[in-house]
């Protein structure tokens, strides 16, 4: 076979070098009983052909191996094959690799609106180079959320480098130090920390409460630890201006009495708050008051074991039952307000209202009553951002714009603790966290009671 072919290609000195490296090549990767089997019934013709087609094969795979995506590729590039080929992302220097999970719905969804910050790089730390969507890149599809998912999507991907899949299995290797910030369904949390870890992230960004339960988010930490992963949670309003300045005030006055409130807009309709209950189906004090117990947990010393009393104010609360979209019923608080006393001396009150307006604010008062100071967030300085968001997202949910500055605050330090190790300054971590649900879980079923 070989006489043969050197006799073919001594005719033309271009055929020399091409197929005498074909020739190579087959020797080289086809194991040695095809190679007899292969040089033993291939004709000379057959040979250039079989070879040309090896090497173009060859040729394509290189090339694609620079250019395809890595949605594409499904390359393993690890021996336990949990991470996948692709290419370099978008992360720079300086620059933490942000993987957001659980997007949710364009202007509805607080992981939607974290994107929205990161796209428009107002947090210079964070690079969002991958988007985890399991609900609108899966069943969800078809819906109207879906369908304006897939176009707000399409969107990103002509604009940015941001990658959309469906669950965090598709990830590569990380290129850079990676930070997952779990956004989605709070029942989803549990796993979506175990899939994050397992996935190469080095410090998660986990959204309030954390977890449905204190024994799973409990566990959570636990797991964290072990690997070698910190956890830091999305409680914004510890580092809010006008927590600092209440702060600041109070302190001044001794024996004062401060008071956070926390409003959302929703509509004062069952249809509307009966979609809220069901969408934050872990109550109110795990969900919107949660930020509230997270500063009472942080700077007021309140745990379950320090707590003497809590008092609801029965004027101002209200407890209800209704059905949502999925027909079922439940209770939760459309508004609370509640006053705890703690055995080491200090007196902190809470007021919370699904449909109470834009603005969160907190007020300092004499043991009298009579209130000292109050001061907003927006203040007038973050008025004229809020307005400007307003025009640009005229459908985004309101309470977004009033607190943008502090989602942009915890995220940066975030991200920048990711990267370069830098002292997150303000930021809650898992252990507070874990305080603050049980201390959710303890006032709940105090307060229902109370307002019954």
């Amino acid at each position: 076979f070989e006489r043969k072919k050197r006799k073919k290609i001594k005719k033309s000195g271009k055929r020399l070098t091409i197929h005498k490296l074909l020739f190579f090549q087959i020797k080289h990767t086809m194991p040695q009983q095809q190679q007899r089997f292969f040089f033993r019934n291939t004709t000379t013709n057959n040979f250039i052909l079989i070879s040309t087609m090896m090497f173009l094969a060859s040729a394509t795979r290189r090339v694609l191996s620079f250019t395809t995506p890595s949605v594409l590729m499904k390359r393993s590039i690890h021996n336990s094959g949990a991470f996948r080929s692709t290419l370099s992302m978008s992360a720079k220097p300086g620059q933490a690799e942000v993987v957001l999970v659980g997007c949710g719905a364009p202007n509805r969804g607080m992981g939607w609106y974290h994107g929205i910050q990161m796209l428009e790089g107002r947090c210079p730390s964070a690079a969002l180079d991958y988007i985890v969507e399991p609900w609108f890149l899966g069943a969800g599809a078809d819906s109207e959320q879906g369908k304006d998912f897939a176009e707000w999507q399409s969107e990103v991907e002509k604009s940015y480098e941001t990658k959309f899949v469906k669950s965090l299995e598709e990830l590569p290797k990380p290129d850079a130090p990676r930070l997952a910030l779990i956004s989605g369904r709070t029942a989803d949390n549990p796993r979506l920390l175990t899939e994050s870890i397992a996935m190469g992230c080095k410090c998660i960004y986990l959204e309030k409460p954390g977890a449905p339960t204190v024994i799973e988010l409990d566990q959570m930490s636990k797991e964290a630890k072990e690997a070698g992963v910190e956890v830091l949670m999305g409680y914004n309003k510890n580092v809010c201006k006008y927590v600092a300045k209440t702060r600041e005030f109070a302190a001044t006055k001794p024996g004062s009495v401060v008071t956070f409130v926390s409003n959302n807009a929703y509509e004062n309709t069952p249809e509307s708050l009966g979609e809220c209950f069901e969408r934050n189906a872990e109550g109110m004090l795990k969900n919107m008051a949660i930020h509230e117990l997270a500063l009472l947990a942080s700077f007021y010393d309140v745990t379950v074991d320090n707590i003497e009393s809590v008092t609801a104010d029965k004027e101002f609360s209200s407890l209800q039952t209704l059905p949502g979209p999925s027909g079922k019923e439940r209770t939760d608080f459309d508004k609370i307000k509640f006053t705890i006393k703690t055995k080491t001396g200090q007196t902190v009150s809470v007021q919370a209202d699904r449909c109470g307006g834009t603005d969160s604010y907190a007020t300092v008062s004499s043991p009298e009553g009579e209130e000292l100071f109050r001061y907003y967030m927006p203040d007038e300085e973050d008025k004229a951002n809020v307005k400007a968001l307003e025009t640009k997202y005229p459908t985004a949910m309101p309470y977004f714009f009033t607190q943008d500055p502090d989602y942009v605050t915890v995220k940066e330090r975030v991200a920048k603790h990711t990267f370069d190790g830098s002292p997150a300054e303000g930021i809650a971590t898992i252990g507070v966290a874990v305080d603050t649900l049980k201390v959710a879980e303890y006032l709940t079923p105090i307060l229902q009671v109370q307002l019954k």
